[in-house]
């Protein structure tokens, strides 16, 4: 007869358990990249699509500031409802392309918002009272980070600039 010893196999129990151990951590490790690459992904394209719609603000900015009598249409258009509002069509016309990387789809899409110019009542989102409206870009691009930029413009009328006026011509002091 042979004899038993009792410590057979004690040293497999140890190796399973050190190989299930160095198994779950390397998973931890893993999962803790994979998380890093996610947020770093949105990181980026987060930058990128602020950078968008700068890009569209920028494109938005001439057409909306030589376009000041559509205004208050477009205001009217939009209405109370929910932002964002459509674009108008003189301003998608004006811009043209809404592809920044050259393909076919749109990258952004801009409208106008009211600022809030109403001073005793409630501010009604459809009037313009005081010649300032926001021109809102909204990148469409990146659709895990849709970012917006508003930029407050005012239409300062026209006309001729009198260099003895106050403020002279463009801020440069008057000639008086």
């Amino acid at each position: 007869m042979t004899k038993r010893r009792p410590q057979r196999g004690s040293a497999m129990l140890v190796t399973l358990i050190i190989t299930s151990s160095l198994i779950a951590g390397g998973a931890v490790l893993i999962s803790m990249q994979i998380d890093s690459n996610r947020a770093s992904d949105l990181a980026r394209s987060g930058l990128s699509s602020t950078y968008c719609a700068e890009a569209g603000l920028n494109a938005a900015r001439p057409i909306v500031s030589a376009n000041y009598p559509s205004w208050a249409a477009t205001l009217v258009s939009c209405g109370n409802g929910p932002y964002p509002c459509a674009e108008p069509s003189w301003l998608a016309t004006g811009i043209g392309s809404h592809a920044l990387d050259g393909g076919s789809g749109a990258d952004f899409a801009v409208y106008l918002k009211d600022n809030d110019d109403e001073i005793t009542t409630a501010n009604d989102r459809t009037l313009d009272n005081d010649r300032s409206v926001f021109i809102v870009s909204r990148c469409l691009k990146y659709t895990d980070t849709v970012n917006e930029v508003e930029e407050l413009v005012r239409f300062s009328g026209g006309g001729t600039c009198y260099q003895s006026q106050q403020g002279g011509c463009g801020g440069n002091d008057n000639g008086n």
